[in-house]
């Protein structure tokens, strides 16, 4: 049996020892997309931060690539995360380089391929993506989708093992958001890149992922296919799924207001 890119055990994340998940298990295996959701605060976010280096584990142990993310020196864990990437929320491309620019400079810092290839595997890269062409623009000429989509063409430009991804398509119309879901499949598919993405975008949840983790309730509150949790009969995971939004029994004011 492989061994798992992504495993969590007894893991336990938070802020100033204050954990807001606890106890949470769970493997991502090669070629998968898999969603972390769950309602606003729920911890997803925070997960993500832990899963990319950027915030130790109150607890548990954190395994990436088959090793131990925070138990390696500094040295060891900045080679092993230079086999994934991440695509932020925000784009973050820096507004004054060109799209060019932005999407090299993995391969600028981290290698050291001549120039004349770097150009090509950009150019190839934002071609897969579907910005060919727009290598000498300005991010800030570019609308949000587009930004979104030379930011994935920056996160993967190394072939990395694992992508990470917080809120791909949060703020797009459903078209591109759905150019978006496009790009990750394809990205899974061509390219056998393992992908975790964080999002609340039913549409795209239901058109990228493999597996789902709901977290929840200070841990992992369900985990399986969308179909599998959609069907389910907890009421805030059938809620989550369905958009059923809680609000109070207004019956008795319905009744004042119409004797």
């Amino acid at each position: 049996m492989s061994t798992p890119l992504i495993e969590c055990r007894g893991v336990s994340v938070g802020y100033d020892e204050k954990p807001v998940l606890e106890n949470v298990d769970f493997v991502i295996e090669q070629g998968e997309i898999v969603t972390l959701l769950g309602g606003s605060g729920c911890g997803k976010s925070t997960m993500l931060r832990s899963l990319t280096g950027l915030l130790p584990p109150l607890a548990g142990e954190m395994l990436v690539l088959g090793k131990p993310l925070y138990d390696l020196s500094l040295e060891e864990r900045n080679e092993l995360l230079k086999k994934t990437g991440t695509a932020f929320q925000q784009d973050a491309l820096f507004g004054s380089m060109s799209v060019a620019d932005n999407v090299a400079l993995p391969l600028r810092e981290l290698t050291s391929l001549p120039e004349a290839v770097i150009k090509e595997m950009v150019r190839m890269r934002l071609f897969m993506v579907g910005l060919p062409g727009s290598e000498k623009k300005l991010p800030t000429s570019m609308s949000g989708g587009q930004r979104k989509r030379a930011a994935l063409a920056r996160a993967s430009i190394l072939d990395p093992v694992i992508m990470f991804c917080d809120e791909p398509s949060a703020g797009l119309d459903p078209a591109v958001a759905a150019t978006i879901d496009d790009t990750l499949n394809h990205f899974r598919d061509a390219l056998n890149i393992t992908i975790v993405v964080v999002t609340h975008e039913l549409e795209s949840i239901r058109a990228i992922s493999d597996r789902v983790i709901m977290f929840g309730r200070g841990s992992v509150m369900a985990r399986g296919t969308v179909d599998e949790l959609m069907a389910s009969k907890d009421p805030e995971i059938f809620n989550f799924f369905h958009r059923v939004a809680e609000r109070p029994d207004d019956t008795g004011a319905l009744e004042q207001l119409t004797r």
